[in-house]
C-alpha cells in the first residue's frame, strides 16, 4: 500500500471510528453526516468520497465480508461441492475476524452493540445480507451450471450456509467478546456440516 492509499485508509477508519462512537453516544437516528465529518475535521463532501451514506457506513462489515466470501469462492476447486465451497468462504470470514487488529475488534463489537440498540439497523442489515446472498446464489448457480432464476436448490444451499454465520453472530450474551463470537461461528459451521448427508447439494 502506497502513501496515498495509507492516507485514504487512515481517513476512512477515522470516519468509521467517529461515527460508531457518535452512534453509541447519542443514537443512530440523531447523528448526522455533518456531525461525523466535523468530528474528523473533514467536510461532508469528503465524507461522501468514502461512504455513500450514513447507512452505508453502518453496514460496512457486510461489504467487507461479502468481498472475502466472493474471493474465497473464486479460489476454490471447480469440482468441489457447492456447500463445501461456501463453508470455506464462511470460515474465511471467521478467520478474518480472528486475525483482526485490536482496533478492528473494537469496531466489530461496537457495531454489534449498535445493532442491538437500534432495530431499524437490524432490518437494514438483513436487507444487505439478502443482497449478498443474491450474489452468492449467482456464483453457486454458475458453479452448478444452472439458471439462478429457475433452480430451487441453489438458493437453499446459500441460505443454509449463510445462516451459520447469523447464528454465530447472534451470540446469546450481550457482553460476549469477539473470541466467544468467532468460536460460536466456527462451531455452528461444523454443526451444519455434520448435519447434512454427503452429496445433498449436487
Amino acid at each position: 500500500m502506497g502513501l496515498r492509499e495509507r492516507k485514504k485508509e487512515k481517513t476512512r477508519l477515522a470516519i468509521l471510528d467517529a461515527a460508531l462512537d457518535l452512534f453509541l453516544e447519542q443514537g443512530y437516528e440523531s447523528t448526522t453526516v455533518e456531525q461525523i465529518a466535523g468530528a474528523v475535521e473533514i467536510s461532508p463532501r469528503t465524507f461522501f468520497r468514502y461512504f455513500n451514506s450514513k447507512d452505508h457506513l453502518a453496514l460496512w462489515h457486510h461489504e467487507h465480508g461479502e468481498e472475502i466470501m466472493l474471493e474465497t469462492l473464486a479460489s476454490r476447486p471447480e469440482d468441489e461441492s457447492p456447500f463445501t465451497a461456501l463453508m470455506s468462504a464462511m470460515r474465511a470470514v471467521v478467520g478474518d475476524l480472528e486475525g483482526s487488529t485490536p482496533e478492528d475488534r473494537a469496531r466489530f463489537l461496537k457495531l454489534r452493540r449498535l445493532m442491538e440498540d437500534h432495530p431499524r439497523l437490524v432490518g437494514m442489515s438483513v436487507a444487505r445480507g439478502a443482497a449478498t446472498e443474491r450474489r452468492l446464489i449467482e456464483v453457486i448457480a454458475a458453479r452448478r451450471g444452472v439458471d439462478p432464476d429457475e433452480d430451487m436448490l441453489t438458493p437453499l444451499i446459500v441460505a443454509f450456509a449463510a445462516c451459520t454465520l447469523r447464528v454465530g453472530f447472534e451470540c446469546p450474551r450481550r457482553d460476549s467478546g469477539l473470541p466467544e463470537i468467532t468460536q460460536r461461528m466456527a462451531e455452528t459451521i461444523e454443526l451444519a456440516e455434520r448435519s447434512l448427508r454427503p452429496g445433498w447439494d449436487r
